[in-house]
């Protein structure tokens, strides 16, 4: 029996393109006055130090900033990039540059699993406080008072068993009552392994070729929200 649901952001319940074509390139573009402007904020520091520290301790802030700009070009799962990320977008969201993709089914699947007493948890690459500002800034409304948690790479890597055990261990419920929902497969393959179950999220929009067969490893697909059924 499914009692809790744990999904996936980008490729899932929203499309990669809205963050790679309108997250990523906005926080590029805005990183450098960014920095300029709070770049002595604890908040920034201590992640602008950790970049810094990991980077042969560059001394200049500018320096720091080619880098994130580099990770952000490569879309690496870096938590210090994520939470700067947050921390810009943030700014984007409040002065209403752009409002959070969400897929036309999954708003409503959301909201009926939530209204069925169905916990919803999300576990993203990107920070929990964008994680918040994603939800709470979507096409669909303000989405953050369906969920019951959020989790982010401070619980591990995704394709990492042992995020999964983690998680399920915080939500205080056997591995296989959680369904884990993502459009990665390696993700899915990591999520069965610590026991969860596991649903590919195989949208044509993000993946015009559709995975079956061995493409999907052995996990449940679909390719709507609406197409889910969970109970017993």
């Amino acid at each position: 029996m499914t009692r809790a649901i744990l999904t996936d952001i980008e490729g899932t319940t929203s499309s990669i393109s809205f963050v790679k074509d309108v997250l990523f390139p906005y926080a590029r573009r805005a990183l450098p006055g960014f920095v300029r402007a709070r770049g002595n904020d604890p908040a920034v520091r201590k992640w602008l130090d950790a970049v810094a520290a990991e980077n042969g301790a560059m001394c200049r802030d500018e320096m720091v900033v080619e880098v994130l700009q580099g990770w952000i070009d490569q879309d690496r799962k870096h938590t210090a990039l994520k939470a700067l990320q947050g921390m810009i977008w943030a700014a984007g969201y409040d002065s209403a540059d752009f409002t959070a993709h969400i897929y036309p089914d999954a708003a409503p699947a959301l909201q009926s699993w939530h209204d069925a007493g169905l916990p919803l948890y999300v576990y993203s690459s990107g920070s929990v406080p964008a994680q918040r500002l994603f939800f709470g800034h979507s096409d669909a409304g303000d989405l953050t008072g369906l969920f019951s948690g959020w989790f982010d790479t401070e619980v591990g890597g995704k394709r990492e068993a042992g995020s999964y055990r983690r998680i399920a261990e915080s939500i205080g419920l056997p591995g296989g009552e959680i369904l884990f929902l993502s459009d990665v497969v390696e993700e899915l393959d990591a999520a069965r392994e610590a026991g969860l179950d596991t649903v590919l999220v195989d949208r044509r929009d993000d993946y015009p070729q559709a995975r079956t067969g061995d493409a999907a490893n052995g996990h449940r697909r679909i390719e709507s929200f609406a197409d889910i059924a969970v109970g017993g």
